[in-house]
């Protein structure tokens, strides 16, 4: 058999052409370099021209790629480490390229590997999400605050003393970046520690007192919470020679406070309504000329859309602190838009910190819904946990200062040891009664949205959402303030069928918590943006708590305010009639003068006919005067 022959029964169906425009694509391990792959090309030529023996033909086919022999792969297994064909048609070979990666690697480069890598791990195994350019590193421990801040010893004690033995997330990242001097925008859970976030790097920046006036300035919703941050503020700048003030009574704000009595403050504590009402006296009571920091706690509730906001408010008081190289700060457990839009908008080289997944609850907390058919069934509900037992100290939210009354006569009637607090109240009864239930002395204290905010209650066991709440927000705060600093918590939250709108989406966060929820509450439908925004704005209406008969005195104040309605409505009714009356009397006034008319001639005629008759003679007597 010729060589031509056997080369052909060995090539059956395969193309070859001496000059192909398309090049085949080849794997990283059948790629050659460009001299070999030139010296193959000529062989190639060579074999088909010629003719030559088998061997020329083996090593053609050998070049192409067709014979898959041990002989052939021994060879690519070779070439592997040895030759490496980039993109481009460059090629160069592993091994110089891996020592020219281990020549790039200076020692600086690798020490900025490892810690980024090091930043990484901490990140991700606190939950902890950065945004921004040029964010420090977290901490570890507070004992770094003094060896790479420079913070002072005093303070960092002050921290350890506060039973604070390592930071929290929060505190790992928002204390180094407030301590560059950062606007920053920071999200962690409830009881996750934010207010020794913003207190230690404010404390530490102003240092000593400088008689100025006030050089920072935190705002809170509500007075207990500013109470809160007051007393921890205290703790945490002993020894610092530092002033802290704390508005809270405006009558004896006004004697304290002046052009030269309030230049002996450094810290203002206080809620935005008592800083404006100060603001707005002439002269104005307070100068915020001097203010360097300038924070907001639980600030999506400062900055909230709809009624009760404080948008005016903040106005006015930003606008007061004409100092511009001030530094803002907002903290808060829940990210809201207009919030972040807000601050992206306003503030410059902002740094921004989430902790967990945002609007999320506590895994501590326990959570449980519990369906009780309608408003009646909430009290035997109520009940029957005091029957199986309470563990002491519990929360108890309803929608509003009526409903807080109700229940709290129901329960006292029941013997428990229970107290409400709201809004009515004045606030030396509400500092009391928080004081009373921090103290044990109080075992169910009932509330409204006013504790939902910010408050930190040590040990507090069990939350009760009486009223179902309007949003997830509000969710997610009730129940935020049980299972605070890691401690084990448990909250349960009655509904109605009138409960339906903001259901699926509380049972979602319950499950994204860990929770256990029917799956029928997560293939309900998706409430309207429209009737989320009315729960958010009013309150649905309720039947009444109280199941006592009421006295008679409630009775007759009913009937009173009834009475007073009806004559109201009377009232109108003859407003309305005065003017058919008038027309009335004057018809009437007509008709007596026609009357009057009438009897005058019928008088008249009478007295004629009744005159009696003259005689003759006086007759005759007359006629004759008159003829005279």
């Amino acid at each position: 058999m010729d060589a031509h022959d056997l080369f052909r029964q060995l090539t059956k169906g395969v193309k070859l052409t001496k000059r192909s425009n398309a090049k085949p694509k080849k794997s990283i391990s059948e790629k050659v370099t460009k001299s070999d792959e030139e010296f193959n090309v000529k062989e190639e030529s060579i074999a088909i021209d010629n003719g030559d023996g088998d061997e020329s033909m083996d090593q053609e086919i050998q070049s192409n790629g067709i014979n898959s022999s041990e002989s052939e792969q021994s060879e690519v297994e070779e070439e592997e480490p040895q030759s490496f064909e980039f993109l481009s048609g460059v090629t160069s070979s592993s091994k110089k390229s891996k020592k020219k990666k281990k020549l790039a690697l200076t020692g600086e480069e690798k020490e900025k590997q490892l810690q980024d890598e090091m930043i990484a791990t901490i990140h991700k195994e606190n939950r902890i999400a950065v945004l921004g350019k040029n964010i420090p590193p977290p901490i570890t421990s507070f004992q770094e605050l003094h060896t790479v801040y420079n913070m002072s010893e005093r303070l960092v004690e002050n921290l350890i003393n506060c039973n604070y033995a390592q930071p929290t997330p929060i505190q790992m990242q928002a204390i180094p970046i407030m301590l560059q001097g950062r606007p920053l925008m920071a999200c962690a859970p409830t009881g996750s520690g934010k207010t020794i976030a913003f207190l230690a790097p404010i404390i530490n920046d102003l240092k000593a007192p400088k008689k100025v006036g006030f050089r920072a300035m935190i705002l809170a919703p509500t007075r207990e919470l500013a109470q809160q941050i007051y007393r921890e503020c205290v703790r945490v700048s002993e020894k610092t020679a530092l002033k802290i003030h704390i508005i809270s009574k405006v009558n004896q704000a006004k004697l304290k406070l002046g052009e030269n009595t309030s230049k002996r403050f450094d810290i203002l504590i206080s809620t935005p309504n008592r800083v404006r009402y100060l603001l707005q006296q002439e002269p104005p009571l307070l100068d915020l000329k001097s203010i360097e920091w300038f924070i907001l706690d639980e600030a999506d509730r400062l900055m909230e859309e709809g009624q009760n906001n404080f948008k005016e408010q903040l106005d006015d008081i930003l606008a007061a602190c004409t100092n511009p190289k001030k530094k803002l700060a907002l903290f808060s457990a829940t990210y809201t838009v207009p919030v972040a839009k807000w601050a992206l908008k306003n503030l410059k080289n902002l740094a921004r910190v989430n902790v967990g997944a945002q609007n999320a609850a506590t895994e501590c907390v326990e959570q449980e819904l519990l369906f009780v058919g309608s408003e009646s069934g909430k009290l035997l509900a109520m009940r029957d946990l005091v029957r199986t037992g309470l563990k002491p100290p519990v929360l108890v939210f309803v929608q509003s200062k009526d409903r807080a009354k109700q229940l709290f006569e129901e329960l006292l009637y029941d013997g428990i040891n229970v107290d409400v607090i709201h809004a009515d109240r004045t606030q030396q009864q509400r500092d009391n009664c928080v004081k009373a239930f921090r103290e044990g002395h109080i075992w169910v204290l009932i509330c409204t949205e006013l504790m939902g905010r910010g408050i930190d209650f040590k040990g507090v066991n069990l939350v009760i959402n009486y009223d179902f709440p309007p949003s997830t927000i509000s969710y997610i705060h009730r129940i935020g303030r049980t299972g605070r600093a890691g401690r084990p918590g448990r909250a349960i939250t009655f509904f109605t069928q009138n409960d339906t709108t903001t259901l699926r989406s509380i049972a979602e966060i319950i499950r994204n918590s860990g929770g256990k929820v029917p799956e029928f509450m997560l293939k309900m439908k998706k409430p309207k943006k429209s009737d989320k925004k009315k729960l958010a704005n009013f309150a649905p209406k309720r039947e009444d708590i109280s199941t006592k008969i009421k006295p008679e005195q409630e009775r007759q104040e009913k009937l009173a305010k009834v009475e007073k309605s009806l004559k109201k409505k009377q009232k109108s009714l003859k407003a309305g009639d005065e003017r058919e009356t008038k027309n009335s009397k004057k018809l009437k006034k007509v008709q007596k003068l026609k009357n009057t008319q009438t009897n005058t001639k019928n008088g008249l005629e009478n007295r004629k006919k009744n005159q009696p008759k003259q005689s003759s003679t006086v007759k005759t007597a007359k006629k004759f005067k008159s003829k005279k």
